[in-house]
C-alpha cells in the first residue's frame, strides 16, 4: 500500500493553502498526500496515528516566544494556530519514530519541537557577512552551494559533498536540537541541512526542493523518494 503522507498548510484569514508542488512531489515518488487542517488539541493524536510521514512545508514566521524570546523588530507575519499544531505534531511523529521531512519553515519548526531554536532575522542577528537568501529569481532556480557533512545522511543520500539550492527565507535555525547533526551548510555558515541520529528518517532543510522537481532536480528527487521510501517501512 502507498505512504500516507500529511502536508501542514498555512492558515489566513480562515484559509488554508498549500503549494501544489509538495503535493505533486509525494504523488510523484508513490505517496499519497493529505492536507493537514491546524487543528487545536483534539484529534492530533489521530492524525499522527494515522499518517505514515509528515512534511512540514515552508511559509511564514514563528513566535519566538516558542523559544524564550520577544520578537525582533523585523519578525514578520506569525500564524499561531499552525505554530502550536505542528510543535504537537512534530512531538508525537517523533515519539513515535515516524518519518518528518521539514522544509525551509518547516525545518524551523522541527528545530524547535525538538528542543532547538532559530534566527527571527539572519540579517540583523548573524554575526557573520551573509549570502543573500531570499534569491531574486524564479523558484525552480538554485541560487547558491551547500556543503554537506561527511557520513550524514543526507550524503548518503545524494552521494556528493556539494550541490546547488534555491533560497526564500530570512530566518533560519540557529542551534539544532540535542540528538540532531548538521547535514549541510551554506559558505557563510547558515545551517541548511540537520537531521536526527536517533529516528529512521528526521531531516530539515532550509531550502524548497519541492520546487527545484520542476526542473527534474538530482538532490530533491532523492531526497523526497527516500523519504517516501522511509514512510513506507
Amino acid at each position: 500500500m502507498k505512504p500516507v503522507i500529511g502536508v501542514s498548510s498555512n492558515l489566513k484569514e480562515k484559509v488554508l493553502s498549500v503549494s501544489t508542488d509538495n503535493i505533486d512531489a509525494v504523488s510523484r515518488f508513490g505517496g499519497v498526500p493529505i492536507v493537514l487542517p491546524n487543528l487545536q488539541e483534539d484529534g492530533i493524536d489521530l492524525i499522527a496515528e494515522k499518517i505514515d510521514g509528515l512534511i512540514l512545508t515552508g511559509g511564514g514566521d514563528i513566535d519566538p516566544t516558542l523559544f524564550g524570546e520577544e520578537p525582533h523588530q523585523r519578525l514578520g507575519s506569525i500564524v499561531p494556530e499552525r505554530d502550536a499544531f505542528e510543535i504537537q505534531l512534530v512531538q508525537k511523529m517523533l515519539e513515535k519514530n515516524k518519518p518528518i521531512l521539514g522544509i525551509c519553515r518547516g525545518a524551523q519548526i522541527l528545530s524547535i519541537a525538538a528542543g532547538g531554536d532559530m534566527y527571527q532575522d539572519i540579517y540583523s542577528q548573524s554575526t557573520e557577512p551573509l549570502l543573500q537568501h531570499d534569491q531574486q529569481a524564479p523558484n525552480w532556480h538554485a541560487s547558491h552551494f551547500v556543503q554537506v557533512t561527511k557520513k550524514s545522511i543526507l550524503s548518503s543520500i545524494i552521494g556528493v559533498e556539494k550541490f546547488k539550492v534555491n533560497s526564500f527565507h530570512h530566518q533560519a535555525v540557529r542551534n539544532i536540537p540535542n540528538g540532531f547533526i548538521v547535514g549541510g551548510l551554506a559558505s557563510d555558515g547558515i545551517i541548511e541541512a540537520f537531521e536526527s541520529e536517533n529516528h529512521s528518517f528526521v531531516m530539515g532543510i532550509q531550502w524548497h526542493p519541492e520546487s527545484l522537481l520542476l526542473k527534474d532536480d538530482f538532490v530533491s528527487a532523492s531526497i523526497f523518494r527516500c523519504f517516501i521510501d522511509a514512510c513506507s517501512n
